[in-house]
């Protein structure tokens, strides 16, 4: 999947922990699934979860059976029998925080030990809507500093080259000069503590997690995604395009991005057509 599909190595992160789970339920003798067993499995592993985990239980199973066929350890045709989630698309609000609570995480870096690290990170994540895999994963080699542009390796392997604004690239030229250990890696952001190393998807969660904290800002959700939602809605606030927006946030679809327009919750009042014979409210 990395090689022919572009999976990244986060995705593949969960994938290997639900297949590691069907080899633990169902034993490595492929031969013997069934589609009844495949399907108890997903419907099981799905069911203490939301919607979106359940939808990638079933992508991943599907994935590893149709392998399994392709190289002729079980039978072709099964992942058929695996079934689908019921999902509406862009039924959900976006979850995301104001724009204060967006600047009181930030500044709660200020006087934190490790400010400069986690300044920079939550500004890209802040002012870019970057995943925290694109903070990990961002090398020295992607920063252009003469015009001002990063390089950022996304899903499926494609690239794109981002604005780098002059805030975010201060906060990154003091944390490089002033703190970062002297650490012999590609990678921009390290560990302070030893053992000293790259930082992972999950360390710039933790990041997020901490200064959420510490701002003692509540957010919808628990990790660096929300700052991600919280950049698209503040620009489209300030008046960016969804075009605009998608662009920012590498959106290969633009249906994606319209699942943003719903903030605007004042734009939607004025064109929502009241009832017949009832007061627009």
């Amino acid at each position: 999947m990395s090689k022919h599909r572009g999976v990244t190595e986060t995705t593949l992160e969960v994938y290997q922990g639900i297949l590691v789970g069907l080899l633990d339920a169902l034993g490595d003798d492929a031969r013997a699934y069934s589609a009844e067993t495949l399907r108890t499995f997903v419907l099981n592993r799905a069911r203490p979860h939301g919607i979106y985990r359940a939808k990638s239980i079933v992508v991943a199973v599907r994935s590893f059976v149709r392998f399994l066929a392709a190289t002729g350890r079980c039978r072709a045709g099964m992942e058929h029998g695996i079934p689908g989630f019921a999902s509406w698309q862009l039924s959900s609000v976006p979850r995301f925080l104001a724009a204060e609570d967006v600047e009181r995480v930030i500044s709660s870096c200020d006087n934190h030990d490790f400010g400069m690290r986690d300044r920079a990170a939550l500004l890209l994540l802040a002012r870019l809507g970057l995943r925290a895999s694109d903070v990990a994963q961002l090398k020295f080699t992607d920063i252009d500093w003469r015009n001002g542009t990063i390089t950022i390796c996304g899903k499926g392997q494609r690239q794109d080259v981002l604005p780098l604004p002059q805030e975010v690239g201060n906060a990154m030229l003091l944390y490089v000069k002033q703190g970062r250990p002297t650490l012999r890696v590609p990678e921009v952001f390290t560990s302070v503590r030893a053992p000293l190393r790259a930082l992972t998807r999950a360390s710039v969660t933790h990041i997020v997690r901490a200064a959420l904290c510490r701002a003692g800002v509540k957010a919808p959700i628990n990790g660096a995604h929300v700052l991600r939602h919280s950049a698209a809605t503040t620009m489209l606030r300030q008046g960016a395009s969804l075009a605009g927006v998608g662009a920012v946030l590498r959106h290969r679809s633009a249906m994606t991005t319209t699942y943003y327009a719903k903030v605007d919750f004042g734009l939607l009042s004025e064109i929502a057509q009241p009832w017949p014979e009832v007061s627009s409210c």
